[in-house]
């Protein structure tokens, strides 16, 4: 996410959504009763008196703003849409009042006014920024004698290499044939090395050198392995890479790693409810009681619980009494198990009972 403007004496901060997970943080950034502002198109009807009754009017592009009254989300299609009624726009084409869906598109600028922002929102959006900043992940396009990587940031794609090797052609007898595929193993892996947090590795080829490397790693760097999948490709090089990032399996795993620290905390969470229940509380009144008595050394709230009354001062609360606060996606089996305790819950620092 890329932040394009901000006016804080009106309330206002204008973004740029790049991700899937730009449009999830959207998704609980903005809430009913936001003014929000992009481009968007609307079919508008031929109102001259001559419209045939099949006629479905012209679309047209332009910019409105929507108070918004309903939000959805599907991250299964990517779209998040935004309903409301229509408070600025073009008025000869449409009327102010009427009803309108807004979907957020990908590097399309939208602007959203509150009349209050909370910390919350604010460190979410923060937090979607910084995430833009980062490298995403790698993408490794290995042959048997080359290798390009592909370094995956949320403003674009950076290539770096190709590294080579010294490994002869199979129809040459050459003893020094395995050392050789090491070594050239071992200059990808001293590439890897420079480049700090590392979420991803895709490793892809069109043939075997993917799974051989891959190999290498699972017996001499597990910490890389278990960062790295494998991904076939038809072509090698950038038009490899580029065959890789339509698959979307860089978008996916981005977003399953930020699950997979949300299911630890649910888990965690679950296992002590089950081997030490005197330190979790969960449900609204026994997590609030808990937090004012400044037991709570960890928050779970889920996403959609976030706008209850009174979730945001139990949030801040508790960081100010030093605890953690984790919050967690409805969209995946861990926002279900918490839902099912009432969509918050707390691991304590000691019993309370």
């Amino acid at each position: 996410m890329k932040l394009a403007g901000e006016n804080q004496k009106e309330g206002i901060i204008t973004v740029i959504p790049e991700t899937l997970d730009d449009l999830w943080h959207l998704s609980h950034i903005i809430h009913n009763g936001d003014y929000i502002s992009s481009i968007t198109t609307r079919r508008i009807q031929d109102t001259s008196g001559d419209k045939l009754r099949s006629d479905r009017g012209v679309k047209k592009t332009f910019t409105l703003e929507v108070n918004v009254e309903n939000i959805s989300f599907h991250i299964f299609t990517a779209k998040l849409r935004l309903t409301g009624t229509i408070t600025k726009g073009p008025e000869d084409l449409i009327p102010l009042g009427s009803h309108h869906t807004v979907e957020v598109k990908f590097n399309t600028p939208l602007k959203i006014k509150k009349a209050k922002w909370s910390k919350w929102a604010l460190d979410r959006l923060d937090l979607a920024i910084k995430a833009s900043k980062k490298l995403s992940a790698i993408i490794i396009l290995i042959e048997e004698d080359t290798a390009t990587l592909g370094l995956i940031r949320q403003y674009g794609i950076e290539y770096y290499g190709p590294i080579h090797s010294n490994i002869s052609g199979k129809r040459i007898v050459d003893k020094n044939r395995s050392k050789d595929q090491i070594e050239f193993y071992q200059k990808i892996v001293k590439t890897l090395f420079k480049f700090s947090d590392i979420q991803n590795i895709v490793i892809a080829g069109p043939g075997f050198s993917k799974d051989n490397f891959y190999k290498y790693l699972d017996n001499n760097y597990t910490d890389i392995a278990k960062k790295s999948i494998l991904e076939a490709t038809g072509s090698s090089g950038r038009v490899g890479i580029g065959e890789v990032l339509k698959k979307g399996t860089v978008e996916k795993l981005t977003s399953e790693n930020r699950i997979a620290f949300e299911m630890k905390d649910i888990n965690d969470m679950l296992k002590l409810l089950s081997t030490n229940p005197d330190i979790v509380v969960y449900g609204k009144d026994e997590v609030n009681n808990a937090v004012n008595m400044g037991a709570v050394s960890k928050l779970l709230i889920r996403d959609l619980n976030m706008t209850d009354e009174g979730m945001e001062s139990l949030m801040n609360l508790t960081e100010n009494m030093g605890g953690k606060v984790s919050i967690i996606s409805s969209e995946h089996e861990g926002g279900e198990q918490l839902n099912a305790l009432g969509g918050v819950a707390a691991i304590l620092r000691y019993p309370i009972k």
